[in-house]
């Protein structure tokens, strides 16, 4: 699976962006687990979001809840993180990944377990 992250740029405090994760080379499958991670300058990846179709349950990290959600095109293969209410300590690049089967709750949320990646884009917001 190769995944291409896009929809990144510069926005104002408070504003929106939604971010695309393409795949391609195979589908995402009714049990993989899909995932958005953050990186900022001299911190360590975030993830933020995490679910898959099979367990009809998003998962969000502290630092988002209530401001991004995500959501998924089948048919286009291609999963989407609409970000709402920025904040400028949302600044950092923002990378997709993907696992062919789930893991349990919240360790979705864990960079270890996926196996492909996107390139990253990335995402500031200006005070």
């Amino acid at each position: 699976v190769q995944l291409q992250a896009s929809g990144g740029g510069l926005v104002q405090t408070g504003g929106s962006l939604r971010l695309s994760c393409a795949a391609s080379g195979s589908s995402l499958g009714y049990s993989s687990l899909i995932a958005w991670f953050r990186q900022a300058p001299g911190k360590e990846r975030e993830g933020i979001s995490c679910f898959t179709r099979s367990a009809g349950s998003t998962f969000y990290s502290d630092s988002v809840r209530g401001r991004f959600t995500t959501a998924r095109d089948n048919a286009k293969n291609t999963v989407y993180l609409q970000m709402n209410s920025l904040k400028p300590e949302d600044t950092a690049v923002y990378f997709c990944a993907a696992r062919a089967v789930r893991v349990p709750g919240r360790s979705c949320l864990n960079s270890f377990v996926y196996d492909y990646w996107g390139q990253g884009t990335q995402v500031t917001v200006s005070s």
